[in-house]
């Protein structure tokens, strides 16, 4: 039974996200007496655009239109190298890309629903799941530096809708 499920998203303004995921990045930079570079703060705020998975090339045309410039992939790699560092994204291996972590700097689970009509990705947060993770590991004497689980099938506004969108 799962207890204390969090869930990063459903239907909102995304504006929001953004704001929130720039004002937590600017708090975990000042605290760790970091540099929130311009172009980091854009990456993020692209990433934070919605709730899809955006790959590294997606990222680079949509700040390449932004800047009206192209843009070395080299520039977008060490932005997205340095959010990921700082817990500030993720990346959903499945997709090979990034969505933005909304509770960056805290123990979670990295639980992906990722619905495979729309594409929209929530991580959902629960305590019992990391309790269980991590006695896991301790049995196993095993040193767990990362994990990321991802869960496939349809989100509920997909299954109201009952209309399937073909990615």
């Amino acid at each position: 039974m799962i207890s204390n499920l969090n869930v990063a998203h459903s239907p909102h303004d995304h504006s929001r996200c953004i704001s929130a995921a720039l004002e937590q990045a600017k708090h975990i930079c000042k605290s760790k007496n970091l540099r929130l570079t311009p172009t980091r703060a854009l990456v993020l705020e692209i990433i934070w655009q919605g709730h899809q998975p955006l790959g590294a090339y997606q990222i680079q045309d949509t700040l390449a239109d932004l800047n009206k410039k192209s843009i070395a992939p080299t520039t977008v790699y060490r932005a997205i190298n340095f959010l990921l560092s700082h817990g500030l994204i993720h990346k959903v291996h499945s997709f090979n890309a990034f969505i933005g972590c909304p509770f960056p700097n805290s123990p979670h689970s990295n639980l992906f629903l990722i619905c495979e009509n729309c594409g929209n990705t929530a991580e959902v947060f629960d305590n019992s799941l990391n309790t269980i993770l991590g006695s896991f590991c301790n049995r196993a004497k095993f040193d767990l530096k990362t994990q990321s689980i991802e869960l496939s099938g349809t989100c509920a506004r997909c299954k109201e809708n009952k209309n399937p969108l073909i990615l």
